[in-house]
């Protein structure tokens, strides 16, 4: 029986990307996504051009009741889920906190820390039965160090490792494996979202220097789920070349 991945925020940047990356090496997939044209794209990618089973919901994570819905929906044969990876998340908003807008912040918290909980939470159980999983959640550089007009964005982040932290300890007695994977600087939508749209400020957060790009991010989740049963990579940092911590960078063009 092939192993089984639950991906979260699978309709674009790192989602989609790993999704794509475990299912050529023979994962069956779990894709989930607020946007169902684009999970129905990437399930007929994935079908035709990697031959192995994939499975779709569309829901919103920041929504309980969406979450234990789709989860119910689930068929018999698709409830055994070996990997869970919590990618979805967004920052939305860039400025001083005292121009917040309360908008931005609720997102950002309902997405990128009660969001996982949710999904968690629903995945969780089954795992301490069979006594065996993997969780992945996929943080940030934000999550270490703050940066200016990072505010909550990077508060959200720093709640990811705090959790992945309690539930590697929570975990522990069932053989639960957690994983962080913290990327820095990747050209994916994210920029774009934070920007609400606007592509010149997006674009803008790349100039100078080479990012990191989400097929790094798949390769470096495929390798951490990939390890012999004994072995946890529990916290991982990637950032560009050109990239020291959350605010020095070089953009000069040379990396």
């Amino acid at each position: 029986m092939k192993p089984k991945a639950f991906i979260t925020g699978a309709t674009s940047g790192f989602g989609k990307a790993i999704a794509i990356k475990l299912a050529q090496h023979g994962w069956e997939i779990i894709i989930t996504g607020r946007r169902k044209e684009r999970l129905d794209e990437l399930s007929n990618e994935i079908k035709t051009q990697h031959h192995t089973e994939v499975y779709s919901l569309c829901f919103d994570v920041r929504n309980q009741e969406e979450v234990q819905t789709a989860f119910a929906s689930l068929p018999e044969e698709w409830k055994t889920i070996d990997v869970l990876i919590n990618n979805a998340g967004l920052a939305s908003g860039f400025g001083p906190i005292q121009d917040g807008a309360l908008s931005d912040w609720e997102d950002m918290i309902d997405t990128n820390i009660k969001g996982l909980l949710y999904v968690s939470k629903e995945i969780m159980s089954g795992m301490t039965v069979r006594k065996s999983g993997h969780i992945v959640n996929i943080g940030s550089v934000a999550g270490k160090e703050t940066y200016a007009n990072g505010n909550v964005y990077c508060a959200t982040k720093h709640a990811v490792d705090a959790i992945s932290k309690s539930m590697r300890i929570d975990m522990l007695p069932f053989g639960v494996k957690v994983t962080a994977i913290n990327p820095g600087a990747a050209e994916t939508e994210f920029s774009l979202v934070r920007f609400h749209g606007d592509p010149e400020k997006a674009a803008a957060v790349y100039r100078g220097y080479t990012p990191l790009e989400a097929e790094d991010i798949a390769e470096v989740v495929l390798f951490a789920i990939s390890r012999p049963r004994h072995v946890v990579l529990n916290d991982i940092i990637i950032t560009p070349l050109a990239q020291a911590n959350t605010a020095n960078f070089i953009r000069n063009g040379s990396l």
